[in-house]
């Protein structure tokens, strides 16, 4: 039995070490980290799944912005601890946190990952061709959802951090 909860700041020490075993020490040096570098998660939208008392997956979305000054979110790392995958915990952090970044009021999602794997949740790279990030990315890793039906239509520029922090 899986309890979907928020992070707590307790569970941060916890979740370093799911991404450490999910990604490797390599994971500091990507672009999306670029990108969460210094900042906190957003909470509210970042949460966590837990068998007990393990902690089975995680996932977190953090502010960014676009060129024009647009807020959207950036969502990542999701990890999921390799005894779990193939469970529908990803596919249910995804959900929740989707549902939640909308009730929130936030129009868009952006992410680095797979497309044949957050496709089925909606993300596009037709959504993201315009933008830019701040380091090498693979065109076809560079996803974005819209939560509010057109508004990444046309946005283009470089996409990066937040200049102030949304509250979810």
């Amino acid at each position: 039995m899986y309890d979907l909860l928020p992070e707590r700041p307790i569970d941060a020490a916890e979740i370093e070490q799911l991404l450490d075993l999910t990604f490797g020490p390599a994971r500091h040096r990507k672009t999306a980290q670029h990108l969460r570098h210094g900042r906190a998660p957003l909470p509210g939208l970042s949460f966590v799944l837990r068998d007990g008392d393990l902690l089975a997956a995680s996932i977190r979305h953090w502010p960014l912005s676009l060129a024009n000054d647009q807020p959207a979110l950036l969502l990542g790392p999701l990890a999921v601890r390799p005894d779990h995958r193939g469970r529908g915990c990803g596919g249910a952090l995804i959900r929740h946190g989707l549902a939640a970044a909308g009730a929130a009021g936030h129009g868009a999602v952006l992410l680095i990952g797979d497309a044949g794997y957050y496709g089925r949740f909606g993300f596009s790279a037709d959504l993201t061709a315009g933008l830019s990030l701040p380091g090498p990315v693979a065109a076809s890793r560079f996803l974005g959802l819209e939560l509010t039906p057109g508004i990444l239509a046309g946005a283009s520029g470089p996409v990066g951090p937040a200049r102030c922090l949304r509250a979810a």
